[in-house]
Protein backbone atom coordinates (compact mmCIF):
# COMPACT_ATOMS: atom_id res chain seq x y z
CA UNK A 1 0.00 0.00 0.00
CA UNK A 2 1.33 3.43 -1.10
CA UNK A 3 0.08 6.24 1.87
CA UNK A 4 0.33 10.04 0.92
CA UNK A 5 1.06 12.81 3.86
CA UNK A 6 0.37 15.48 3.04
CA UNK A 7 1.28 18.30 5.78
CA UNK A 8 -0.97 20.82 4.33
CA UNK A 9 -3.97 19.15 4.40
CA UNK A 10 -2.84 15.97 6.67
CA UNK A 11 -4.43 13.90 4.22
CA UNK A 12 -4.20 10.70 3.75
CA UNK A 13 -4.79 8.76 0.96
CA UNK A 14 -5.25 5.03 1.18
CA UNK A 15 -5.72 2.81 -1.87
CA UNK A 16 -4.77 -0.68 -3.02
CA UNK A 17 -0.59 -0.62 -4.13
CA UNK A 18 0.38 1.40 -7.02
CA UNK A 19 4.09 0.84 -6.90
CA UNK A 20 4.78 4.58 -7.92
CA UNK A 21 5.50 8.02 -6.18
CA UNK A 22 4.22 9.59 -9.11
CA UNK A 23 0.44 8.18 -8.28
CA UNK A 24 0.93 10.55 -5.36
CA UNK A 25 -0.28 13.95 -4.93
CA UNK A 26 2.10 16.67 -5.23
CA UNK A 27 1.74 19.29 -2.88
CA UNK A 28 4.60 21.83 -1.31
CA UNK A 29 5.89 20.01 2.10
CA UNK A 30 4.47 16.78 0.88
CA UNK A 31 5.67 13.28 2.63
CA UNK A 32 4.98 10.58 0.77
CA UNK A 33 5.14 6.98 2.66
CA UNK A 34 5.73 4.29 0.81
CA UNK A 35 5.57 -0.18 2.07
CA UNK A 36 5.11 -1.68 -1.51
CA UNK A 37 8.43 -3.25 -1.38
CA UNK A 38 8.23 -5.18 1.54
CA UNK A 39 5.42 -7.70 0.16
CA UNK A 40 6.98 -7.92 -2.82
CA UNK A 41 10.38 -8.91 -0.87
CA UNK A 42 8.37 -12.04 0.32
CA UNK A 43 6.96 -13.14 -2.90
CA UNK A 44 10.75 -13.15 -4.20
CA UNK A 45 12.08 -14.74 -1.44
CA UNK A 46 9.32 -17.61 -1.45
CA UNK A 47 10.53 -18.22 -5.21
CA UNK A 48 14.17 -18.21 -4.32
CA UNK A 49 14.20 -20.22 -1.86
CA UNK A 50 13.16 -23.32 -3.50
CA UNK A 51 15.97 -23.29 -5.94
CA UNK A 52 19.43 -24.63 -5.93
CA UNK A 53 21.63 -22.97 -8.66
CA UNK A 54 22.24 -19.95 -6.85
CA UNK A 55 22.52 -17.84 -10.60
CA UNK A 56 19.22 -19.19 -11.36
CA UNK A 57 17.77 -17.18 -7.45
CA UNK A 58 20.01 -13.88 -8.13
CA UNK A 59 18.25 -13.92 -12.17
CA UNK A 60 14.41 -14.60 -10.32
CA UNK A 61 15.12 -12.28 -7.28
CA UNK A 62 16.07 -9.71 -10.07
CA UNK A 63 12.93 -10.01 -12.10
CA UNK A 64 10.70 -10.18 -9.01
CA UNK A 65 11.47 -8.02 -6.20
CA UNK A 66 14.74 -5.39 -7.62
CA UNK A 67 13.40 -5.01 -11.45
CA UNK A 68 9.93 -4.56 -10.39
CA UNK A 69 10.93 -2.37 -6.98
CA UNK A 70 10.06 1.31 -6.69
CA UNK A 71 12.87 4.18 -6.49
CA UNK A 72 12.78 3.65 -2.79
CA UNK A 73 14.54 0.36 -3.32
CA UNK A 74 16.78 1.52 -5.90
CA UNK A 75 18.19 4.23 -3.76
CA UNK A 76 18.45 1.67 -1.23
CA UNK A 77 20.36 -0.50 -3.08
CA UNK A 78 22.58 2.55 -4.01
CA UNK A 79 23.29 3.83 -0.94
CA UNK A 80 23.62 0.41 0.75
CA UNK A 81 25.88 -1.24 -2.14
CA UNK A 82 23.33 -4.06 -2.44
CA UNK A 83 22.78 -6.11 -5.66
CA UNK A 84 20.93 -9.48 -6.48
CA UNK A 85 23.85 -11.41 -5.08
CA UNK A 86 23.88 -9.93 -1.70
CA UNK A 87 20.60 -10.66 -0.95
CA UNK A 88 20.55 -14.02 -2.20
CA UNK A 89 24.00 -14.58 -0.21
CA UNK A 90 21.54 -13.05 2.97
CA UNK A 91 18.94 -15.49 2.43
CA UNK A 92 21.09 -18.33 2.08
CA UNK A 93 22.81 -18.16 5.06
CA UNK A 94 20.70 -16.82 7.58
CA UNK A 95 17.30 -18.89 6.75
CA UNK A 96 16.13 -18.46 10.14
CA UNK A 97 16.54 -15.28 11.08
CA UNK A 98 13.81 -14.49 7.91
CA UNK A 99 11.79 -17.03 8.84
CA UNK A 100 11.32 -15.42 12.12
CA UNK A 101 11.60 -11.81 11.41
CA UNK A 102 8.84 -12.38 8.19
CA UNK A 103 5.91 -12.25 10.41
CA UNK A 104 7.12 -8.71 12.34
CA UNK A 105 8.01 -6.97 8.73
CA UNK A 106 4.56 -6.31 8.78
CA UNK A 107 4.15 -5.10 11.89
CA UNK A 108 6.31 -1.97 10.30
CA UNK A 109 2.88 -0.44 9.03
CA UNK A 110 1.90 0.41 12.45
CA UNK A 111 4.23 3.02 12.40
CA UNK A 112 2.71 4.98 9.38
CA UNK A 113 -0.60 6.05 11.87
CA UNK A 114 1.90 7.31 14.49
CA UNK A 115 3.67 9.33 11.33
CA UNK A 116 0.87 11.24 10.46
CA UNK A 117 0.91 13.54 13.99
CA UNK A 118 4.72 13.76 13.88
CA UNK A 119 5.00 15.14 10.33
CA UNK A 120 2.02 17.71 10.62
CA UNK A 121 3.99 18.59 14.24
CA UNK A 122 7.32 18.86 12.02
CA UNK A 123 5.90 20.93 9.56
CA UNK A 124 4.84 23.13 12.68
CA UNK A 125 8.20 23.55 14.11
CA UNK A 126 9.77 24.27 10.28
CA UNK A 127 7.39 25.81 7.49
CA UNK A 128 10.01 25.30 5.21
CA UNK A 129 10.50 21.08 5.38
CA UNK A 130 10.89 20.29 1.44
CA UNK A 131 8.86 17.38 0.01
CA UNK A 132 10.45 14.31 0.62
CA UNK A 133 9.83 9.83 0.37
CA UNK A 134 9.81 7.97 3.60
CA UNK A 135 10.33 4.19 1.82
CA UNK A 136 9.41 1.03 3.58
CA UNK A 137 12.31 -1.77 2.47
CA UNK A 138 13.78 -4.88 3.19
CA UNK A 139 17.19 -5.05 2.85
CA UNK A 140 20.24 -7.29 3.10
CA UNK A 141 21.20 -6.65 6.93
CA UNK A 142 22.91 -3.30 6.60
CA UNK A 143 21.18 -0.92 7.60
CA UNK A 144 17.42 -0.24 9.44
CA UNK A 145 17.81 3.09 8.70
CA UNK A 146 19.55 5.95 5.66
CA UNK A 147 19.03 8.14 3.41
CA UNK A 148 19.88 9.15 -0.23
CA UNK A 149 18.84 12.30 -1.44
CA UNK A 150 15.42 12.66 -1.11
CA UNK A 151 14.56 9.45 0.49
CA UNK A 152 14.58 8.21 3.64
CA UNK A 153 15.06 4.42 3.28
CA UNK A 154 14.23 2.40 6.18
CA UNK A 155 15.04 -1.52 6.09
CA UNK A 156 12.48 -3.35 7.88
CA UNK A 157 14.44 -6.95 7.86
CA UNK A 158 16.51 -5.16 10.73
CA UNK A 159 13.85 -2.37 12.35
CA UNK A 160 10.92 -4.98 13.09
CA UNK A 161 13.26 -7.25 14.64
CA UNK A 162 13.36 -8.29 18.24
CA UNK A 163 14.72 -10.54 20.86
CA UNK A 164 12.47 -13.11 19.37
CA UNK A 165 14.46 -13.62 15.62
CA UNK A 166 16.67 -16.36 15.26
CA UNK A 167 20.37 -14.96 15.01
CA UNK A 168 21.65 -18.29 15.46
CA UNK A 169 23.42 -18.95 12.08
CA UNK A 170 25.23 -15.75 12.61
CA UNK A 171 28.94 -15.59 13.63
CA UNK A 172 29.25 -14.40 17.56
CA UNK A 173 30.15 -10.57 16.27
CA UNK A 174 26.92 -10.26 14.13
CA UNK A 175 25.04 -12.29 17.30
CA UNK A 176 26.19 -9.59 19.83
CA UNK A 177 25.43 -6.69 17.59
CA UNK A 178 21.79 -7.74 17.11
CA UNK A 179 21.62 -8.78 20.88
CA UNK A 180 22.19 -5.08 21.60
CA UNK A 181 20.27 -3.48 18.58
CA UNK A 182 17.12 -5.48 19.47
CA UNK A 183 17.58 -4.62 23.17
CA UNK A 184 17.18 -1.13 21.49
CA UNK A 185 13.44 -1.63 20.71
CA UNK A 186 13.62 -0.46 17.41
CA UNK A 187 10.25 -1.48 16.00
CA UNK A 188 8.44 0.95 18.99
CA UNK A 189 11.38 3.55 18.15
CA UNK A 190 10.59 2.86 14.06
CA UNK A 191 8.10 6.28 13.89
CA UNK A 192 11.11 8.25 15.92
CA UNK A 193 13.91 6.84 13.01
CA UNK A 194 11.86 7.80 10.19
CA UNK A 195 11.34 11.76 11.59
CA UNK A 196 15.17 11.35 12.37
CA UNK A 197 15.66 10.12 8.90
CA UNK A 198 13.54 13.24 7.27
CA UNK A 199 15.44 15.76 9.28
CA UNK A 200 18.76 13.89 7.41
CA UNK A 201 16.80 14.33 4.25
CA UNK A 202 16.66 19.03 5.22
CA UNK A 203 20.11 19.06 5.47
CA UNK A 204 22.97 20.19 3.28
CA UNK A 205 26.74 20.31 2.72
CA UNK A 206 29.25 17.12 2.33
CA UNK A 207 30.97 16.77 5.98
CA UNK A 208 34.35 17.14 6.25
CA UNK A 209 35.17 16.56 9.91
CA UNK A 210 33.88 14.24 12.86
CA UNK A 211 32.83 17.52 14.24
CA UNK A 212 30.37 18.32 11.37
CA UNK A 213 29.14 14.89 11.06
CA UNK A 214 28.40 14.59 14.76
CA UNK A 215 26.40 18.33 14.61
CA UNK A 216 24.48 16.75 11.46
CA UNK A 217 23.28 14.02 13.22
CA UNK A 218 22.77 16.12 16.56
CA UNK A 219 20.67 18.04 15.00
CA UNK A 220 18.69 15.05 13.31
CA UNK A 221 18.14 13.47 16.88
CA UNK A 222 17.10 16.91 18.57
CA UNK A 223 14.77 18.25 15.90
CA UNK A 224 13.45 14.31 16.30
CA UNK A 225 13.25 14.94 19.85
CA UNK A 226 11.00 17.88 19.69
CA UNK A 227 8.79 16.32 16.73
CA UNK A 228 8.19 13.16 18.81
CA UNK A 229 8.85 13.99 22.46
CA UNK A 230 11.38 11.28 23.02
CA UNK A 231 14.83 10.09 22.52
CA UNK A 232 15.66 6.62 21.05
CA UNK A 233 16.25 3.45 23.73
CA UNK A 234 20.46 3.82 23.30
CA UNK A 235 23.16 3.64 25.31
CA UNK A 236 24.79 7.18 24.29
CA UNK A 237 21.16 8.80 25.27
CA UNK A 238 21.96 8.17 29.33
CA UNK A 239 26.00 7.55 28.92
CA UNK A 240 26.75 10.54 27.84
CA UNK A 241 25.26 13.33 30.60
CA UNK A 242 26.39 11.18 32.86
CA UNK A 243 30.15 11.37 31.94
CA UNK A 244 29.99 14.50 29.79
CA UNK A 245 33.24 15.73 30.89
CA UNK A 246 35.36 12.81 29.92
CA UNK A 247 33.62 12.48 26.85
CA UNK A 248 34.04 16.02 25.33
CA UNK A 249 38.01 16.39 26.50
CA UNK A 250 38.23 13.09 24.55
CA UNK A 251 36.31 13.95 21.28
CA UNK A 252 38.06 17.64 21.41
CA UNK A 253 41.60 15.71 20.68
CA UNK A 254 39.59 14.03 17.42
CA UNK A 255 37.70 16.32 16.47
CA UNK A 256 38.94 18.28 13.71
CA UNK A 257 39.78 14.72 11.66
CA UNK A 258 37.99 13.00 9.30
CA UNK A 259 38.05 9.77 11.06
CA UNK A 260 34.53 8.64 12.60
CA UNK A 261 36.00 5.39 14.18
CA UNK A 262 35.80 4.88 17.95
CA UNK A 263 32.66 7.58 18.01
CA UNK A 264 29.80 7.11 14.99
CA UNK A 265 27.98 4.05 13.17
CA UNK A 266 28.09 1.40 15.77
CA UNK A 267 31.79 1.27 16.47
CA UNK A 268 32.78 0.97 20.19
CA UNK A 269 36.44 0.98 19.36
CA UNK A 270 36.95 3.83 22.08
CA UNK A 271 37.84 4.18 25.87
CA UNK A 272 34.49 4.37 26.93
CA UNK A 273 33.07 1.45 25.66
CA UNK A 274 29.88 2.77 24.22
CA UNK A 275 28.19 2.90 20.51
CA UNK A 276 27.71 6.30 18.95
CA UNK A 277 29.02 8.85 21.41
CA UNK A 278 29.62 11.42 18.89
CA UNK A 279 25.70 11.46 18.38
CA UNK A 280 25.30 12.70 22.05
CA UNK A 281 28.45 15.14 21.40
CA UNK A 282 26.14 16.67 18.81
CA UNK A 283 23.23 16.23 19.99
CA UNK A 284 24.57 18.34 23.06
CA UNK A 285 25.85 20.85 21.34
CA UNK A 286 22.84 21.68 19.35
CA UNK A 287 20.31 21.27 22.40
CA UNK A 288 22.83 24.13 23.98
CA UNK A 289 22.62 26.53 20.64
CA UNK A 290 18.56 26.03 21.08
CA UNK A 291 18.49 26.53 25.22
CA UNK A 292 20.68 30.01 24.52
CA UNK A 293 18.50 31.13 21.26
CA UNK A 294 15.88 33.91 22.12
CA UNK A 295 14.31 32.77 18.94
CA UNK A 296 13.60 29.21 19.45
CA UNK A 297 11.41 28.88 15.80
CA UNK A 298 14.40 30.86 14.16
CA UNK A 299 17.41 28.06 15.94
CA UNK A 300 15.46 25.56 14.24
CA UNK A 301 15.72 26.92 11.18
CA UNK A 302 18.83 27.94 11.24
CA UNK A 303 20.34 24.19 12.07
CA UNK A 304 18.38 22.54 9.68
CA UNK A 305 19.63 24.97 7.44
CA UNK A 306 23.19 24.93 8.53
CA UNK A 307 25.98 24.25 5.43
CA UNK A 308 27.77 21.67 6.98
CA UNK A 309 30.03 21.62 3.92
CA UNK A 310 31.27 25.03 5.18
CA UNK A 311 33.39 24.16 8.24
CA UNK A 312 33.68 27.77 9.11
CA UNK A 313 29.65 28.22 9.90
CA UNK A 314 29.79 24.32 11.53
CA UNK A 315 32.58 26.45 14.01
CA UNK A 316 30.55 29.48 14.83
CA UNK A 317 27.18 26.81 15.35
CA UNK A 318 29.26 25.25 17.53
CA UNK A 319 30.68 28.38 19.15
CA UNK A 320 27.48 30.06 19.16
CA UNK A 321 25.78 26.78 21.64
CA UNK A 322 28.92 27.55 24.34
CA UNK A 323 29.89 23.87 25.06
CA UNK A 324 33.53 23.24 24.55
CA UNK A 325 33.57 26.89 26.31
CA UNK A 326 32.52 25.41 29.66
Amino acid sequence: MTRALLFATLLMALGPSTGALAQAPASPGAIVVVDDDVARFWTAYDAVRGMADPVQQEAEFQRLYIDQGTPGLRAFMEAKGYSAATYVAAINAYPRYWDTVRPRTALAAGALVRLEGHLDRFRDLYPDLRPAGIYFEVGALRSAGTTLDDKVLLGVEMATGDQSVDTSQMSAGLQRFFAGYFASNPLANLDLLAVHEVVHTQERGERQTLLAQAVYEGVADFVAEQVTGRMPDLAYVTYGPQNDAAIKAAFRRDMMANDYSGWLYNSTDNAFGVRDLGYYVGYAIVSRYHARAADKPAAIKAMIELDFGDQAAVQRFVDASGYFAD
